[in-house]
């Protein structure tokens, strides 16, 4: 019985943090806010990930972010989803899917609806359709206008970390 006790108590150890994670706080930002997340100069790789919940392209790729961010926790790779959801839907919708679908990846959700003003500024070849992923290490940077698989995203992380 006190084996099973302890079982139970490492069960939930490891649980939590996920749980808990689901709950955190999303900031709202407008794009000169999160303009910060695009020129980063370190030595550590920025994968930023522009997405909506109302795109199915989107949520098929998610899992794939949150494998990256899981991958690499430990590791100078740093994953942000930056949703493109409306504010309105922070609390039933945001938050909700991404409890849902255990995402513990960091997560903004950019309120600019001006998207003409600042697409250009995340990359000139940006349409403006979604999913959208910039990854960057310093001034070395990749784009991609298209649904990324977990291979995809990796070989990305490693072309700019054997630069």
């Amino acid at each position: 019985m006190n084996s099973l006790r302890i079982l139970f108590f490492l069960l939930l150890l490891l649980i939590y943090p996920e749980m808990h994670a689901q709950d955190k706080n999303i900031p709202v930002l407008d794009f000169s806010a999160f303009e910060k997340y695009l020129n980063q100069d370190s030595d550590t790789v920025f994968v930023i990930n522009f997405w909506a919940t109302w795109c199915g392209p989107c949520r098929r790729e998610l899992p794939e972010f949150e494998k990256i961010h899981k991958t690499y926790f430990d590791e100078k790779v740093k994953v942000l989803l930056v949703s493109l959801d409306f504010p309105s839907m922070l609390e039933k919708g945001l938050k909700t899917y991404l409890k849902n679908n255990l995402i513990t990846a960091g997560v903004v959700l950019l309120d600019e609806p001006d998207a003409n003003a600042w697409i250009e500024k995340v990359d000139k070849s940006w349409t403006g359709s979604l999913p959208a992923t910039l990854v960057y290490k310093g001034k070395n940077r990749l784009f991609y206008e298209k649904e990324l698989t977990y291979r995809d995203i990796n070989s990305s992380i490693h072309s700019l970390t054997n630069l």
